[in-house]
């Protein structure tokens, strides 16, 4: 395969069916991650990843798709944080316990059902080019519905977000908002795991948010921005792939941590400019120009 011409890349179905399930995915996770980071609840999105596990074990071991597993405990999992509304900040502990023992029973469950090991792999890390036209539709849907869901509780998820005290004496619902938004963490974490697998979400979610902070502070710019660097490092993740024979996820992932790292150096230099005073007397000539 690493020796073929690269026009022949998607002459493949496999490939085809890759890229537009990485494509979809990639601009979800790369939208909902932004807010996701936002918010400082990282370490809760990847703890859901872990009962997503449990769920799609406990679905092999029933004998139906692990993604419908996924889906319905990653729900019941982040509508359970979300009732915790603020208490679930600083929880790092009871987070960790949710997340370690998630993972624990989903192994228990294959325990049962050892013939199952190729789909616990694929649970954990990823099976990408294995997806069907009828997981993309299902994974398309999830999109919908969960980027329908986010549009409608922008505002008050922002305003909740970045000023949660006045918010709320403003009439916000923040344990509403917050409960919402972690369902809609959930689908999209759900989503994730068909590419990365559960133990590798913040691949997807979390590092083209976290550099996407770093590159910019104009939300509407940074909103972009992680969705374009999750898709970039999805598709790019899948072009490698295909060239070296290597793991899909192996390589989203390098790609994931080596731009997190760049953006540091964006950082850098826009925290540079701000304090340099001639980049000060040149924006206020354009302004008043």
């Amino acid at each position: 395969m690493a020796t073929m011409p690269k026009a022949t890349m998607l002459q493949y179905d496999f490939m085809q069916h890759a890229f537009a399930a990485a494509g979809i995915v990639a601009l979800l996770a790369g939208l909902v991650g932004y807010f996701l980071v936002l918010r400082g609840q990282s370490f809760a999105g990847h703890a859901l990843s872990h009962v997503g596990f449990a769920g799609a074990a406990g679905a092999v071991l029933l004998g139906i798709p692990p993604l419908w597993g996924l889906v319905g405990f990653t729900l019941l999992g982040g509508f359970a944080m979300g009732l915790l509304g603020d208490r679930l900040a600083g929880r790092d502990v009871a987070i960790g316990m949710v997340l370690t023992l998630s993972l624990g029973l989903g192994l228990l469950f294959l325990h049962f059902y050892t013939a199952y090991a190729t789909q616990a792999t694929a649970v954990l890390f990823g099976d990408i080019l294995g997806i069907d036209w009828a997981t993309i539709r299902l994974l398309f849907g999830l999109a919908v519905i969960s980027l329908a869901a986010l549009a409608a509780i922008a505002r008050p998820l922002l305003f909740a977000s970045l000023q949660p005290e006045l918010a709320e004496a403003k009439g916000v619902p923040l344990r509403l908002v917050g409960f919402l938004f972690l369902g809609i963490v959930a689908l999209t974490v759900s989503s994730a795991a068909q590419i990365v697998g559960v133990l590798m979400i913040f691949t997807l979610m979390v590092g083209p948010a976290a550099a996407a902070f770093n590159m910019t502070p104009s939300l509407g710019g940074g909103v972009l921005i992680s969705a374009l660097l999750a898709l970039a490092e999805a598709w790019g993740g899948i072009a490698l792939a295909f060239e070296t024979d290597w793991p899909v996820s192996f390589w989203i992932s390098a790609l994931s941590g080596l731009i997190y790292l760049m953006s540091f150096a964006a950082r850098a230099y826009r925290e540079q400019r701000s304090q340099d005073p001639r980049a000060e007397a040149i924006s206020e000539q354009g302004a008043s120009s």
